[in-house]
Formats: structure tokens, sequence, C-alpha cells
């Protein structure tokens, strides 16, 4: 008798989408969650998973968060969570964080947009 066994890195995408502001670009977006993992499988049919990491990717730039365990667990068994800023430490800022735009100020005389670190309008000279 034989036994076929071994350990692989899987990758479960989890169920769960969320509404949000993005923190690095500033636009609308969703927080799509992800687990990767390590398995033991024998005949190819994993027996139990070690290693679970959840990470999370922002749908408007592509920033990738690792999410904490707790929170991760709850989106895995199906409960009805929230990810908030606290559960989040950013691994990679995405490709669209650049086209941030910087903060500006409007002059309500002349409706100028001028960057926030001005003190008076440049057009009409009125302060800010």
């Amino acid at each position: 008798m034989f036994f076929i066994f071994g350990m692989n890195q899987g990758r479960k995408d989890l169920n769960y989408n969320q509404q949000m502001t993005c923190d690095i670009c500033g636009r609308m977006g969703q927080y799509r969650v992800w687990m990767t993992y390590m398995s033991f499988s024998i005949f190819f049919i994993p027996v139990f998973k070690w290693r679970k990491i959840y990470y999370v990717v922002t749908s408007c730039c592509g920033s990738v968060y690792e999410l904490r365990p707790e929170t991760g667990r709850a989106i895995e068994h199906g409960q009805n969570v929230s990810i908030s800023t606290s559960d989040l430490y950013l691994k990679q800022k995405g490709a669209g964080a650049e086209n941030r735009k910087a903060a500006t100020k409007i002059c309500y005389g002349c409706a100028y947009e001028a960057p926030e670190d001005f003190e008076f309008c440049p057009r009409c000279g009125k302060k800010f």
C-alpha cells in the first residue's frame, strides 16, 4: 500500500465586498478579501490548513493590505463584519496612488483653485 501526500500553498477568494473611500488615492472603491494558506493533502484532498494570512485589495488603486486575523476569520466564516482602517496594515501602495490630487483651497472672491499652502489667492489677492 502506498500513500500520495504533500504540502502546498493555496489561495482562496472570500465572498466579501465593502464600499469604501480609499485613504491612499481618495477615490471610492471596494475592498476585496482573499486568504493564503499552507495545506497538507492526502490523495490530493486537503486534510488541514495552517499559516492563514488574510489580505485586502482596493478596487480603486489596487493597494494591498494585510487584514487582522480575527476580522479575516469572521469573514471566512460568513459573519457580517465591517472592515475598519484599524484592521488593515498597508503592504503595498497601488499603481493609482500617484494620481492623488493635491489638497486645494477655493477662493470665495473669484473661485480660483489654489494649492493648500497658499495664504492669498494668486488671481485676486484675497486672503483664504
